[in-house]
């Protein structure tokens, strides 16, 4: 519990919207550096506990912060909480608010001028644009597990509708805003499931909310902090961060297992402590805490319990590495076509199609184990699969990842889910009965076919950037190249594991927890993929050379 009992204070903003923030103070002294957060998640529920219980207490541990000297203040944005106005989901008036409040506390007698940001998810999504807008009293950005680009990074992934934010996320803010642990009900009128599904393209309404737009002008000290299961919503945007900022800067990627364990890690005053303190206490006291001497990158190898240092990301030491995909049988999975993948390019002809909404799917693209229902459910059997021999060696990867697809619809339209498995070695006894193999999912991408479209000016060979400002529907029965940027990882294969490529048109909640897909009634046809000499389909890897 939050032991720290705040002053909430009034902060106008320039159009003359009042905004309500509670400001934790340390006991005696100062005057004191501050740290600045803000999210519609209320800050009247800080008297919970942050725990994964509540996923949204992204706030890191106020007390302790406030017990090493430091404010800590923290903004109900406008339309949430105590604070007036309507919310926007991160509009312009949003984002100058948050340069308002800034430049207010730097004002208060109690502060030393000094103003550091702080937070997770929503908080970090924030703290882009106050680098971009640059406020005077911004010494510092601890940019922590926060998306940079709304539109591709979940709400549109490869421009296919996605469930979290319009449904989950919105249902889950607007409840924690009406029955707060204490203070007056919020009840938030905005309808996003109705204002985001208004632009399927990315347009202006995207544009004015995306900081990837205008990561570029951060110039402030900034420390991007990311986590690897965050892949469904938050990595690119960290990375993006990272190479985008015109500034003293430092990535770091958490191994963390999954949303529920960021979220503890967060929370954790150890995180605090070894990780955040010592780069705020860099810029906003002047102490010499060894910061400048860190590494400017150190990523955590997923698959291992390896954290490596780097220069830059992606590596230096990394090779780009094609396998190819092709019809032969692994013999190793049950799907729908048990197809291989392999480090040479196919000769002849060869195609997997199938056959879609599949009778066997139930809840989404998902079916049952061999058992049906008691068994439970099964990822693998009811997609399309392409995996390779058992690796002879460890096969380390870290960088971006890119499927290069030949693929052709009876349809005017499709979409493309891939993932990357790492399927571990099964007993012959459990391959006998039929049973699929424990598989890690890796990484994953989306591509809706009408959206395959490539702006070259933001593009690299090995990241396409699909500028989804428009819809080409294609041609049935045509075959198609389409290049579909899979979200970066860095991750360890051991040896006698399989690599795995899994591609169907869509997703489960049973398998993408809180981030799914609806699978809409239309989707009915037959997609092909390709994988012959004259459409070599490729999965390409960034290899590590350690």
């Amino acid at each position: 519990m939050t032991a720290t009992q705040p002053k909430i204070v009034t902060i106008v903003a320039r159009d003359g919207v009042e905004l309500a923030a509670a400001v934790y103070m340390p006991g005696s002294g100062g005057p004191f550096p501050a740290l600045f957060a803000a999210s519609p998640y209320r800050f009247d529920n800080n008297t919970l506990p942050a725990s994964p219980q509540f996923l949204w207490r992204e706030t890191g541990p106020i007390d302790w912060y406030v017990a090493q000297g430091y404010a800590y203040v923290h903004l109900d944005v406008r339309g949430s909480g105590r604070s007036g106005g309507t919310f926007g989901f991160m509009d312009r008036k949003e984002q100058e608010d948050l340069y308002d409040a800034i430049q207010w506390i730097a004002a208060q007698d109690w502060s030393n001028g000094k103003v550091g940001s702080i937070g997770q998810s929503y908080y970090c999504m924030l703290q882009w644009f106050m680098g971009a807008l640059n406020p005077p009293a911004l010494k510092c950005i601890g940019a922590h597990d926060g998306l940079a680009d709304p539109y591709r990074a979940n709400c549109y992934n490869g421009g296919i509708p996605g469930d979290f934010f319009p449904g989950y996320w919105w249902y889950q803010n607007r409840f924690i805003n009406q029955f707060p642990a204490s203070g007056p009900s919020r009840l938030q009128e905005t309808d996003l499931n109705a204002l985001l599904a208004a632009h399927p393209l990315y347009d202006d309404f995207w544009k004015e909310r995306c900081a990837r737009e205008v990561q570029h002008m951060i110039t402030t000290p900034i420390y991007c902090s990311g986590v690897w299961s965050k892949m469904f919503i938050h990595v690119r945007g960290v990375i993006d961060g990272y190479r985008q900022a015109k500034a003293p800067k430092k990535l770091r990627m958490s191994g963390a297992p999954n949303a529920w364990g960021a979220a503890a890690e967060f929370s954790s005053v150890a995180f605090h402590e070894k990780v955040m303190l010592p780069f705020y206490d860099h810029y906003l006291k002047g102490k010499d805490t060894g910061w400048l001497d860190r590494p400017d990158v150190q990523y955590a190898v997923r698959g291992s319990n390896v954290t490596r240092d780097a220069d830059q990301w992606p590596p230096a030491n990394t090779r780009y590495e094609r396998w190819w995909l092709d019809g032969s049988k692994s013999g190793s999975v049950t799907s729908l076509n048990d197809g291989g993948l392999a480090r040479q390019k196919p000769a002849g002809e060869a195609a997997t199609g199938y056959d879609y909404p599949d009778p066997g799917w139930v809840a989404g693209v998902v079916g049952f184990g061999p058992t049906g229902p008691a068994g439970g459910f099964d990822p693998a059997r009811r997609v399309l699969t392409f995996t390779s021999a058992p690796l002879a060696a460890d096969l380390e990867i870290a960088g971006p990842i890119k499927l290069e697809l030949f693929a052709s619809s009876s349809a005017r339209d499709t979409d493309f889910f891939v993932k990357i498995s790492d399927q571990f070695p099964q007993s012959p006894e459990d391959r006998g009965r039929g049973l699929n193999p424990f598989a890690e999912v890796v990484t994953r991408g989306w591509l809706r076919a009408s959206h395959r479209a490539i702006d070259p000016a933001k593009s690299t060979e090995m990241e396409p950037f699909h500028p989804h400002d428009r819809e080409e529907p294609i041609e049935p029965g045509r075959v198609y190249k389409f290049e579909i940027s899979l979200e970066p990882m860095a991750y360890l294969f051991r040896a006698g594991h399989r690599l795995r490529l899994e591609i169907v048109n869509g997703d489960s909640p049973f398998t993408e927890q809180l981030w799914p897909h609806y699978y809409r009634p239309d989707k009915v046809g037959r997609d092909t993929i390709h994988h012959d000499a004259e459409h070599p389909s490729a999965l390409i890897l960034p290899v590590s050379e350690t």
